[in-house]
């Protein structure tokens, strides 16, 4: 069976780190490449600087290189795109334009893009958020993720692309930090209990958000690109779920490992972004059409952090 040649664009952040390591376990390091706007990057695959917004510099690269998959996980995330809207929305939709009309033109057999809570709003049920419901986000990111997913039906309804898609809950690993998101707090978090004991949380106590450990949504990821075709029967974008927990609750996990952990709280502003976001997601859809399951929860999440940041970083004695 033939391998597929697989570009993943924005490799650098923390879900593209740990899935470039994993397609090139699963095809072989031959395989994938990986891809960026930093000069270098360090991976065990081929690298290259791309700029998923220069449309010519990204065909080439396909072409060049006979690419038959794109992960598009190039992005400005929620709080950071809040400091600067226009270029939020610039980068997350030209970007996606890039990748999908090379689909529409046949240059690729498949797309990998993903979307993510921050499509819902305050008028959306905060609990057990279904599939299909009302959708109306307040952030630019979510407004140009919710664009892209209607974008990504259009694709495949108009022009055949056959585009995946799965809505990211927060996302906490430990081999790379945080870029920029309004659950950065569940990585951060780990980091400054192992190094200063304590930690000031920019969301209140009860602020309960959907989470999810990387190797969950790694798995989700390489699974909806690998399940066939006629099991996916969303094109917009799949609710996918592991668990849901608020600051307090993992500070109180946290602390079976560091007795002496502290933890106070100073909402800025991306409280208001949380408050607008479910508390708890329904996944069945994707369960039902292409078996999604997770296997992480709040208490594995926790140790599975702790055991690895402790050989990475320096722990004060």
């Amino acid at each position: 069976m033939n391998q597929p040649k697989i570009l993943v664009i924005g490799a650098c952040g923390q879900v593209g780190t740990e899935l470039v390591e994993n397609l090139a376990e699963r095809f072989g390091s031959d395989n994938v490449i990986a891809s960026d706007i930093r000069d270098e990057a360090s991976f065990q695959v081929k690298y290259l600087k791309l700029d998923v917004m220069d449309r010519a510099a990204v065909k080439k690269a396909v072409v060049d290189n006979k690419i038959t998959e794109v992960y598009h996980l190039a992005a400005l995330l929620s709080a950071t795109a809040e400091k600067n809207p226009e270029f939020g929305w610039k980068l997350n939709m030209d970007g996606l334009f890039s990748v999908l009309d090379l689909a529409k033109d046949g240059l690729l057999k498949k797309v990998f893009w993903p979307s993510s809570i921050a499509v819902f709003g305050p008028t959306t049920p905060r609990n057990n958020t279904p599939q299909y419901t009302v959708i109306e986000p307040t952030t630019v990111y979510g407004i140009s993720k919710f664009a892209g997913e209607r974008w990504c039906q259009y694709y495949h309804d108009r022009y055949g692309v056959d585009v995946r898609s799965i809505r990211y809950p927060g996302l906490i690993g430990w081999k790379s930090l945080p870029g920029g998101g309004t659950t950065d707090y569940a990585v951060e978090i780990f980091h400054e209990a192992l190094e200063h004991g304590k930690y000031t949380s920019f969301l209140s106590a009860d602020t309960a958000l959907p989470m999810m450990y990387m190797s969950d949504a790694i798995k989700a990821t390489i699974e909806i690109m690998q399940a066939p075709s006629e099991k996916i029967k969303i094109r917009s974008s799949y609710n996918i779920s592991a668990m849901s927990f608020n600051p307090d609750q993992i500070a109180k996990e946290i602390k079976k490992h560091i007795p002496n952990f502290e933890i106070d709280y100073n909402p800025d502003f991306r409280q208001d972004i949380a408050n607008n976001w479910p508390a708890s997601i329904n996944d069945d859809e994707a369960r039902l059409h292409w078996n999604w399951s997770s296997d992480f929860n709040l208490e594995r999440l926790v140790k599975e952090m702790m055991d690895n940041l402790k050989s990475t970083i320096i722990v004060p004695q």
